[in-house]
């Protein structure tokens, strides 16, 4: 019944003949939800218009309620070919019949409680553009309409205002407030106050405050649609290779519980900027590369907050990246709970973001994985090697002690270099970007730190010559009148031309310095923009380490 001259008939076949063994058992709403401080699950879509058109290939397979497959196609010397079956498991796998419902139940609705229970919430959607991550937060698509009301953010906003009626919480007289914002590029916008620019500020009990953030007073699901729509509608999009419409920000969507003023549970919904985004730090446009290099750092960030979260440690690099530093408090403490939701698309044209995806939600809790998690049928074991691929990082790779001498003694003489040529010391924000590249070693290369440390840079002194160019401007205005007042002065018959001198000098000796300083400022602005270039041209982009 399927046409043979498909360009890909015999790997179709293949796996047809190995979903044919499998013994199917999906997630079902009987199954329990388990209790988890960190629950990383997979959600897969499927195949839509355009990769069917395509005749792509639906490569994913999710035999049960924790494990997805990913039929990989290989090629061998003598250009026969064959499948590598990748495994991953998770907490939950969910396949394309899951409805958003669904993954609500298992995900993000058993953090609902945590907030009432003066907790900290956090729920991530993660993956690469087009795979699925704000229909699954926002809602259900039509064409460009979205119905918010089949998206996470609703269906948590409805549940909380459920809770709010049960008696032990209703006598606590809570408020719920609403917030939403993207953090596009390093920078936050706020999404209901008509992308007004916020600035992220630390006070001195280490608390980070976003200044000026709009916070909405919500009375019950229908406020927080309103809300959603609005913010959804500002969102910033732009074109990746991936897809047209393409998420470009993080968006952040925070409910929030008071009691008298004071939080008393939070629980913040994100919609990820689409992962393949990280890879554009070497692109020709500056723009792009700034936006790769600032979703790049802030995923890793994510990653190590999150598993720093899951083991206790005491020092989290979350000011490495602006997304883990507003969202500080909800990595911290004893009552903070996070789930994420690994986004995937089904066709063998994504297959290496859809590998990259799940090896990054792989390391965000790292889960073994047996023969046995495999579901076959009637009796059949995974016989020999190719039946079943290792997962990825199950065993540690062996690494070359030798290797690994040369690389950090080198990374810190480079930052020395960097010290020096720029003139500034180590900043808090500086340390947590060497410390999470530290971390992640083997996917950050010397080169692509110090791009890391140059977009830094570039991020810290723009902002600096910004507020130095407003100030000159206000200080400008201030000397018109002044001089105004010199030259009304001059047209008295018998002025004081003394003083009238004396004045100007002075006047004139402000505005040197004044503009000198900034003009200084704007040079080496400009040197660190081509230091940024240089630093793009020296990454070679790194492959994902081999399985």
């Amino acid at each position: 019944e399927v046409d043979a001259t498909l360009p890909n008939y015999e790997i179709m076949c293949m796996i047809r003949d190995f979903r044919a063994s499998l013994d199917y058992r999906p997630l079902t709403t009987a199954d329990l939800i388990e209790e988890h401080r960190i629950c990383v699950c997979v959600r897969a879509r499927p195949l839509n218009k355009k990769e069917l058109t395509a005749k792509d290939l639906d490569v994913i397979t999710i035999p049960s309620k924790d494990v997805v497959m990913v039929h990989e196609p290989k090629q061998k010397v003598d250009l026969t070919r064959f499948l590598e079956n990748q495994t991953f498991r998770f907490d939950y796998a969910f396949d394309e019949h899951s409805t958003n419902e669904m993954v609500y139940r298992f995900t993000a609705q058993p953090l609902v409680e945590t907030i009432f229970e003066r907790g900290m919430a956090t729920c991530f959607a993660y993956g690469q553009t087009g795979s699925g991550k704000t229909h699954t937060m926002g809602g259900d698509f039509s064409g460009k309409n979205q119905d918010c009301s089949k998206g996470i953010y609703a269906l948590s906003a409805r549940d909380v205002f459920l809770m709010l009626k049960k008696p032990a919480y209703k006598k606590l007289e809570l408020q719920v407030f609403a917030t939403f914002f993207e953090i596009y590029s390093g920078k936050v916008f706020d999404l209901l106050n008509r992308k007004a620019k916020l600035r992220v500020l630390e006070d001195g009990k280490q608390q980070v405050q976003v200044v000026g953030l709009h916070e909405r007073e919500v009375k019950c699901t229908e406020d927080v649609l309103k809300l959603i729509e609005v913010g959804n509608s500002c969102r910033t999009s732009g074109q990746t290779s991936a897809n047209a419409h393409s998420s470009r920000s993080h968006a952040v969507f925070q409910i929030i519980l008071r009691r008298r003023g004071k939080v008393h549970g939070k629980f913040s919904l994100i919609d990820l900027a689409g992962n393949e985004r990280g890879a554009d730090t070497s692109s020709a446009d500056r723009q792009t590369r700034l936006e790769g290099a600032e979703i790049n750092k802030s995923l890793l960030a994510l990653k190590e907050c999150i598993r720093a979260l899951g083991r206790n440690k005491p020092h989290t690099p979350f000011r490495a990246s602006k997304l883990t530093q507003v969202l500080r408090d909800s990595f911290i403490g004893e009552n903070s709970r996070t789930c994420m939701i690994a986004t995937i698309s089904p066709g063998m044209a994504s297959c290496e973001n859809t590998l990259n995806t799940l090896r990054y939600a792989n390391r965000v809790k790292e889960f073994g994985i047996s023969p046995s998690d495999i579901p076959f049928s009637h009796g059949r074991s995974g016989g020999g090697r190719s039946e079943l691929s290792p997962t990825y990082e199950v065993k540690e790779l062996p690494v070359d002690p030798t290797a690994m001498e040369n690389r950090p003694g080198a990374l810190i003489e480079q930052l020395e270099v960097l010290e020096a040529q720029w003139g500034v010391g180590s900043s808090p924000q500086r340390d947590d970007l060497k410390l999470l590249c530290e971390q992640n070693e083997e996917e950050v290369s010397p080169q692509l730190f110090n791009f890391h440390e140059a977009v830094s840079q570039l991020v810290e002194m723009e902002e600096q010559v910004l507020e130095d160019h407003k100030a000159v401007f206000q200080e400008s205005i201030r000397w018109l009148e002044d001089e105004k007042v010199l030259l009304e002065m001059t047209d008295e018959v018998d002025y004081d031309v003394e003083s009238y001198a004396t004045e100007l000098e002075q006047i004139l000796d402000q505005k040197i310095d004044i503009l000198t300083e900034l003009r200084d400022k704007v040079k080496s602005f400009r040197s660190a923009l081509q230091e940024e270039e240089q630093a793009s041209k020296q990454i070679t982009p790194k492959r994902p380490r081999a399985l």
